[in-house]
């Protein structure tokens, strides 16, 4: 007779507090460092070479080639991102210099932990999931609608703005308009004048 009261009295009390993640660590960039030399000021991105190192390694080969520099921020959207690294300042396309498409690592970046949250940049592509080639966009919010597994095949991160994104800021804020075909576009051009790889930091000498 006594377990009836007994088991009404555990139903009606609270539940205990239950323990709230702890957020997962955003992952450090380990890999080498760009400098994008823009009109409007320097951004400094981290690369992820551990974690998406396909597609680090094609960025770093345009890099390298010069392919980035006279191009242009060409697509710029408050609330989302800043997208370049494959139009001119006439809006034609940098073709010359571009290579095959890179394979989609959204999955593996993704696994990794790695996401399209504000200050991180990813690959830009068509609705082909491996058809990226020298675009690239820096997100200025969180977008992880982006992700793998949210946004399909996802959308690949490779980088993380170190230092500029103030200056990232002031770009997505420049009038636009359309020009031709492309919508969002800087009325006054958005240079990319160079990209430039910092040198590896030497190792700590020995005591």
């Amino acid at each position: 007779m006594l377990a009836f009261p007994l088991l009404f009295l555990l139903a009606q009390a609270p539940a205990p507090p239950v323990a709230t993640p702890e957020p997962t660590p955003r992952p450090t960039p380990n890999g080498p460092v760009v400098v994008l030399e823009t009109s409007m000021g320097n951004v400094k991105i981290g690369l992820h070479q551990d974690k998406t190192p396909r597609t680090v390694k094609n960025f770093l080969n345009y890099v390298r080639m010069g392919h980035f520099d006279g191009t242009v921020f060409h697509r710029v959207i408050p609330g989302f991102m800043v997208q370049g690294g494959g139009f001119l300042p006439d809006m034609t396309e940098r073709k010359e210099t571009l290579m095959p498409p890179v394979v989609n690592e959204a999955r593996l970046g993704a696994s990794a932990g790695l996401r399209n949250s504000r200050g991180t940049v990813a690959m830009a592509r068509t609705n082909d999931p491996n058809s990226a080639q020298s675009q690239f966009f820096v997100n200025v919010k969180d977008n992880h609608r982006l992700d793998f597994g949210i946004g399909g095949a996802g959308y690949a991160v490779f980088g993380e703005v170190l230092e500029g994104m103030d200056v990232v800021d002031r770009i997505v804020a420049v009038p636009t308009g359309t020009k031709g075909m492309h919508q969002n576009v800087p009325t006054k051009p958005v240079l990319i004048n160079r990209a430039r790889e910092l040198p590896a930091p030497k190792p700590a000498a020995k005591p």
